[in-house]
């Protein structure tokens, strides 16, 4: 999607609010002892309460509301019965329609008490998301966020999950640019437009690079079962630089 009017814009201003603010309970109301899907019915009374109705389950059919990772699993697991442990950590993913417009945001928990090696993954996570939204303006290759981001994780030790990428958003939950790489690749040519609305929200790990799909047909883990975070943003390019939509304030 490519923003034609400050209607558009507002419009997805408004379910960026609402899936951020969804996230951000989400994460407070998080604590061990409860169920995924505890936690899921949470995201979805939140959803529903401002009228927007999960992205995930409209557009895919996917058996919750929001998607929850306990890991070593980093992404689309299904909430269910599983209890949340002292020490787990654990992924959401919060997406959701209202009135034709789409929002997507997601972060990584820690559940104390962790590692310190655990929590500066989850520092870094967010740092190496912010790499990437620092390189985006009109005109910029898309392949300069993907840069900002593989910069940052050689230089800090990380690798980066190669098999889940960004993607445009906006009128749909996944539209053009597709596969949008949160590593450096050479070969992608395409430039950012003004007004071109997608994601950012690249998978930090230490040690992997791949994520196979489990016997569920959704939830994904890191091929060699180690941790990984993903953190991300909603955002719009402008002429002033990128405008976070999912922002809970």
């Amino acid at each position: 999607m490519t923003i034609t009017s400050d209607d558009e814009l507002e419009a997805l201003r408004k379910i960026g609010r609402i899936v951020a603010r969804t996230l951000e309970a989400m994460g407070q109301a998080l604590e061990p002892g409860m169920t995924t899907k505890e936690l899921d019915d949470i995201g979805r009374a939140l959803l529903e309460a401002e009228g927007a109705r999960s992205a995930p389950e409209l557009a895919y059919g996917f058996p919750g509301a929001t998607c929850i990772s306990v890991g070593p699993d980093v992404a689309h697991g299904i909430p269910g019965d599983r209890r949340i442990a002292a020490g787990d950590l654990v992924n959401i993913d919060v997406s959701a329609e209202l009135d034709g417009f789409y929002g997507d945001t997601g972060a990584s928990f820690a559940v104390p008490p962790v590692s310190k090696k655990i929590e500066r993954l989850c520092r870094d996570g967010r740092r190496a998301m912010w790499s990437g939204i620092r390189a985006v303006r009109p005109g910029a290759p898309l392949n300069a966020i993907g840069k900002g981001v593989e910069g940052f994780a050689r230089k800090n030790g990380y690798t980066l999950i190669r098999n889940l990428a960004s993607h445009g958003v906006g009128r749909s939950l996944h539209e053009e640019p597709e596969g949008l790489a949160t590593w450096y690749d050479p070969a992608d040519r395409r430039t950012i437009g003004e007004g071109l609305v997608f994601t950012i929200e690249p998978f930090l790990a230490l040690g992997d690079d791949w994520v196979d799909e489990l016997d569920d047909g959704w939830t994904l883990r890191p091929s060699r079962g180690g941790p990984a975070v993903q953190y991300e943003h909603t955002l719009v390019a402008t002429k002033n630089g990128p405008v976070i939509l999912t922002l809970a304030a």
